[in-house]
């Protein structure tokens, strides 16, 4: 490790080879906290290259514990996480209106490292059980419409830097990884990125694979359709600026989509919206995410009637209903 720190603090970077071998031998337990700990500082500093992204992205998926739902049409709707802006958890609850619309979910997630709470925080609060079982994952896609793949289950090396992210609390290039490496390979995947030179380099890296995909990413910052601001969406076909007006009906402000201090009280407020209680700013917010999910998928032709049935999948408890079965079948 002392030659390769000295190479990146030469401000050399990494060819795609080198950072996929490095994060191999991280894995297997080559190297210690603090080596591991100086590595991650120094993409903390510069910005990573799409080859040395690339390479992380190769280790990540040669290693993962493989997961056979390769015959099911899923979505996956994942921020990187990182933007600092301590919102509640929209993007697993725009999981859930997907599923009550009647599209299949596998949604990627894990423990809050730059955050209070991710969307592993809030599912296992639920009672939800993490498994790596294709045949436990494959019967919660049947019959509730949606499963979750805690990341650490699935990626060795994300099992063992995660008290190093945990402790440095700050976001780092694994949150760039997490939407790369969905371990169920889902045809579709709405990914919300927190700076623009992220969605330049998601753009890229997306349109060398065979997936279906929307890039989101709020112009005051966040990694969601937040309705505080405009918000740049990127898809295979071109990209283009929408208004709050556009994709919720009005604006929110940022205290109103606020996600609370603990990990319980983000579940409090999640089991809250998911009833339909939620305040009219978090439903709106929840239903602009999922009903671009819905439109990048391509169930509907037009964002207005994906936005529609997400309206319809939340009022009607089908939502909260793919919850319930969910979690009874833990």
């Amino acid at each position: 490790m002392k030659k390769i720190l000295q190479q990146l603090f030469e401000h050399k970077t990494l060819s795609r080879t080198q950072a996929k071998d490095i994060l191999i031998q991280m894995s297997g337990g080559a190297y210690n906290e603090s080596e591991i700990t100086a590595f991650i500082t120094v993409f903390l500093m510069r910005s990573i290259t799409i080859e040395e992204l690339q390479g992380f992205r190769d280790a990540l998926l040669e290693l993962a514990v493989p997961v056979f739902l390769d015959d099911m049409e899923t979505i996956d709707i994942v921020g990187t996480g990182g933007d600092g802006k301590n919102t509640f958890n929209i993007s697993t609850l725009a999981c859930f209106i997907v599923a009550g619309a009647g599209i299949k979910v596998t949604k990627h997630g894990n423990y809050g490292a730059s955050s209070i709470s991710g969307a592993s925080n809030v599912m296992e609060q639920l009672g939800y059980r993490f498994k790596n079982d294709t045949v436990a994952l494959k019967k919660e896609l049947d019959e509730a419409n949606i499963c979750f793949l805690h990341a650490p289950l699935f990626h060795p090396a994300l099992k063992i830097v995660a008290p190093i992210r945990k402790n440095l609390g700050v976001r780092t290039f694994f949150n760039m990884l997490g939407p790369m490496v969905n371990p169920a390979k889902p045809a579709f995947q709405l990914v919300g990125v927190y700076n623009l030179e992220m969605a330049r380099i998601y753009n890229y890296l997306f349109q060398q694979t065979q997936s279906r995909f929307t890039i989101i990413h709020g112009l005051d910052g966040y990694d969601e359709i937040s309705l505080t601001n405009d918000t740049k969406v990127i898809t295979q076909q071109g990209e283009a600026i929408y208004t709050p007006e556009q994709l919720g009906k009005r604006m929110v402000m940022a205290e109103d989509i606020y996600g609370g201090n603990t990990v319980e009280a983000s579940a409090k407020l999640f089991a809250k919206i998911i009833k339909g209680e939620g305040s009219w700013s978090q439903h709106a917010v929840v239903l602009a995410n999922a009903a671009m999910a819905l439109y990048g998928f391509g169930k509907y032709p037009k964002y207005d009637d994906a936005y529609a049935a997400a309206v319809e999948s939340l009022e009607s408890g089908k939502a909260y209903n793919c919850l319930q079965k969910l979690i009874s079948l833990q």
